[in-house]
C-alpha cells in the first residue's frame, strides 16, 4: 500500500487535465479547404477552427508555398493563416501540422489545384443572354431520397407553403432542355448553400455553411455536374450569393470569432431597409447605421464586412465557388445593404481573376436617381464608385406591373415605360440593366395582370426587346399565379410535373392549357428569335411619346432596325401614322413581324387592340 503524497495527487490531476486539454486541440474546420494555383491575387487565407487550436503553432514544408502570418483573434478557438502562393507552386496536398513545441497535436489538409485551362478567360452573361429563375425547392424534386435528411432541423412538408417541398438540383438538371428549348441561355438558381434553420428554410438566404451544398438540394460534387450540364446545352449558371447576412444556425453563430464577427446592438435590432440613407449626402449617421448594421432578420445576423478578416472570407468563398464549380456569373442579394467599400473591393477582387465575368446587384430601388448610385462609374458626389455594371432595374418593373392595367394619361399606361428608358441619361451603362417583371419577391405577373394573356404577351415583348438583360421568373410561361402581397409562399409555388405524382406535367405540352400553350409559344418564339438578333444584344434605342395608346420605339444598328409597336387600347384596334417615324423609317420599305412571320409595308400599319408588333425592318 502505497501513500500518496498531496503534491504528487496534484500533479496527477494536472497532468490528467493538460493531457484531455491536448486532446481536444483538433482541427475541426478549415476554410478553405482548398485553392489553387495560378491567381494573380497571390494570397490565401484560411479560417482554422477547433478548441483552444491558438495555443498551437502551425508548420507545413511544400515547395513554393509558405506561412505568411499567423493571426490570432479573441477566440483561442480560431487561427487565421496566411499561405503565399509563389508561381512555381505545384498542385497538391499540404499536411499543415499544429506544433506544441516539437510535437504535433493535430494536423489538417489543405489543397493546391490546378485551374481549368481558360479559366480565367471564362464569358460571363450579357446582352445576348435571357434569363430563367429557378427557385429550387420548388421546381422540381428529381431525387425524393434526399428530401429528408438525418440530423437536419427541417423535415419535408410539402403541404406548408414555407416548408421544404423538396425540389433539387437533379430537378433542374433533368429538366434543363425544356429551359433551352424555351430560348433562355442562362439560369440564376436561388441560393442552394446548407441553410440548416429549424423552419423555412426552403429559400436558401440564411446560410449555415458557405463552403457547402445543402444535401436536401444534393452535393458539392452534384452542383458541379450541374453547372457542367449547363455548359454542354450552351446555358450560364448564375450563382445567388449572400454577403450582407447569414443564418442564425450557421456553425460560428455558437463560437464567434470576435464581438464585431457581425454587427450587433446590445438586443435585437433590425434594419430599417431605408437604401437611401446610403447616398442620402444628409443621411444621418444613426439612420444609415440602422440600414446597414441592423439585421435583415431575427433569423439573420448581419456581418460586418468592416472586418478585414471576415470581408477576406467572404471574398475567397465567392472565387472558391467560380473557380470549383465553373461559374459565368453571380447574382448579389442585398447588394446595398453591407458596407459598400467592402462590396466594391469584392468586385475588384473577382474581375482581377476574371476580367469578364459577370455581377448583377439586387438593389431594389425604384427611383433611377437613386439607383445610379450603385452602377459603376457614376460620378457620385462623395466619390463612391461601386464596380458593379449590371443592376437589377426594380424602376422598370414597378412600371410593368402598372402600364399595361391603366389607360393613356400624362404619366401613366405606356408612358410609364417612356419616361423609365427617358432616364436612361442618369445611367453610365443602360444597356446592363436586368428587365423583369416577376421574382421570388414580387407579385406575379399573371397575378396583377389579371391572368390576362395578352397583357402578359405584351410585357414579354418589352422585356424581350428593349435595352438590357431579360430575365423571367419559372412558371411565368404557364400563367402561374401568386399575390406578392399575400405571402411569399403564394409567389413560390411548385412548377406542375416537377414530383413524383403530380396529376399534371406541364413541362410537356399536353401537360398545360390552350392558354398557357399560347404563352409558352410567344416567349418560346420570341426568346430564339432574339438569340441571334444582334440589333437586340448591341442596338441603340429611338422612341417615340405614345400617342392614342401606341408606344412605338426602335433598336438599331447602322445596318439594321427592329420596330416595336404597342397598342394598349383592350378593345379597339389603332391605326398608326408611320410618318412620325419617317427619321429612321426613310430608310426602310417593309418589314416582317418576327412572331407571327407576316409581312408588313410601312406606309401602313393597324396594331390589333392589346397586343405588340415586332417588325424586323427590311
Amino acid at each position: 500500500m502505497y501513500k500518496i503524497s498531496y503534491l504528487r495527487l496534484t500533479l496527477i490531476m494536472v497532468t490528467t487535465m493538460f493531457c484531455a486539454q491536448i486532446k481536444a486541440q483538433k482541427v475541426e474546420r478549415i476554410e478553405p479547404a482548398s485553392w489553387w494555383v495560378g491567381f494573380k491575387h497571390t494570397t490565401v487565407q484560411l479560417l482554422v477552427y477547433g478548441e483552444n487550436i491558438a495555443s498551437l503553432k502551425p508548420s507545413f514544408s511544400y515547395p513554393g508555398l509558405s506561412l505568411e502570418k499567423v493571426i490570432m483573434v479573441e477566440n483561442p478557438n480560431y487561427l487565421f493563416l496566411d499561405l503565399k502562393i509563389s508561381k512555381d507552386a505545384k498542385p497538391g496536398k499540404i499536411e499543415i501540422a499544429f506544433m506544441q513545441g516539437k510535437k504535433t497535436r493535430s494536423t489538417a489538409i489543405f489543397e493546391l489545384l490546378e485551374r481549368e485551362d481558360n479559366s480565367a478567360a471564362r464569358e460571363g452573361f450579357n446582352q445576348s443572354d435571357a434569363i430563367y429563375l429557378i427557385m429550387p425547392d420548388r421546381f422540381a424534386n428529381g431525387n425524393p431520397d434526399n428530401d429528408m435528411i438525418e440530423g437536419m432541423l427541417e423535415a419535408p412538408d410539402k403541404a406548408e407553403p414555407y416548408g421544404r417541398h423538396g425540389g433539387d438540383l437533379e430537378g433542374i438538371k433533368q429538366h434543363l432542355d425544356y429551359i433551352s428549348d424555351m430560348g433562355f441561355t442562362s439560369i440564376w438558381i436561388n441560393p442552394v448553400l446548407e441553410n440548416d434553420q429549424p423552419q423555412s428554410s426552403y429559400h436558401g438566404y440564411a446560410i449555415t455553411d458557405f463552403y457547402n451544398i445543402d444535401p436536401r438540394f444534393g452535393t458539392n460534387e452534384s452542383y458541379k455536374e450541374l453547372v457542367d450540364a449547363c455548359r454542354q446545352r450552351g446555358i450560364k449558371v448564375i450563382m445567388d450569393m449572400v454577403f450582407n447576412h447569414c443564418g442564425s444556425m450557421h456553425w460560428w453563430m455558437r463560437d464567434l470569432p470576435m464581438a464585431d464577427w457581425i454587427n450587433q446592438y446590445p438586443e435585437f435590432t433590425r434594419s430599417n431597409y431605408r437604401l437611401s440613407t446610403v447616398s442620402d449626402p444628409y443621411s444621418s449617421k444613426s439612420d444609415f447605421d440602422l440600414t446597414t448594421r441592423g439585421w435583415f432578420d431575427t433569423s439573420m445576423p448581419d456581418l460586418n464586412l468592416q472586418n478585414e478578416l471576415m470581408r477576406n472570407y467572404m471574398i475567397q468563398n465567392s472565387i472558391w465557388w467560380i473557380e470549383y464549380s465553373g461559374l459565368q456569373g453571380i447574382r448579389m442579394d442585398t447588394y446595398p445593404y453591407p458596407d459598400k467599400n467592402a462590396m466594391a473591393e469584392w468586385i475588384t477582387r473577382v474581375k482581377t481573376e476574371y476580367p469578364d465575368f459577370s455581377i448583377v446587384g439586387e438593389s431594389w430601388i425604384s427611383q433611377p436617381s437613386k439607383l445610379v448610385y450603385w452602377q459603376k462609374d457614376f460620378p457620385n458626389k462623395d466619390g463612391y464608385n461601386s464596380q458593379m455594371r449590371y443592376l437589377m432595374d426594380f424602376p422598370m418593373a414597378e412600371a410593368l406591373g402598372r402600364a399595361f392595367n391603366e389607360g393613356e394619361g400624362w404619366d401613366s399606361g405606356l408612358q410609364r415605360l417612356y419616361d423609365i428608358l427617358a432616364d436612361d441619361h442618369l445611367y453610365r451603362y443602360p444597356k446592363h440593366l436586368v428587365l423583369f417583371a416577376e421574382n421570388h419577391d414580387l407579385g406575379r405577373m399573371a397575378h396583377f395582370y389579371g391572368g390576362d394573356i395578352n397583357k402578359m404577351k405584351m410585357a414579354i415583348a418589352f422585356i424581350s426587346t428593349a435595352r438590357g438583360l431579360p430575365q423571367w421568373y419559372y412558371g411565368s410561361e404557364l400563367l402561374m399565379e401568386g399575390d406578392g402581397g399575400q405571402s411569399h409562399g403564394a409567389i413560390r409555388q411548385d412548377f406542375p410535373g416537377g414530383w413524383p405524382g403530380d396529376q399534371v406535367n406541364a413541362f410537356k405540352r399536353e401537360g398545360r392549357t390552350d392558354a398557357q400553350n399560347e404563352l409558352s409559344d410567344y416567349l418560346t418564339k420570341l426568346l430564339n428569335y432574339r438569340k441571334t438578333s444582334r440589333v437586340i444584344h448591341q442596338g441603340e434605342t429611338l422612341h417615340f411619346i405614345p400617342q392614342n395608346e401606341v408606344y412605338v420605339y426602335f433598336r438599331y444598328l447602322e445596318d439594321k432596325a427592329l420596330m416595336v409597336m404597342m397598342n394598349n387600347n383592350a378593345e379597339m384596334d389603332r391605326a398608326v401614322n408611320m410618318s412620325r417615324f419617317s427619321e429612321i423609317l426613310d430608310s426602310y420599305t417593309a418589314g416582317t413581324e418576327v412572331v407571327s412571320g407576316r409581312k408588313y409595308d410601312l406606309k401602313n400599319i393597324t396594331v390589333p387592340a392589346k397586343s405588340a408588333l415586332i417588325i424586323e425592318l427590311e
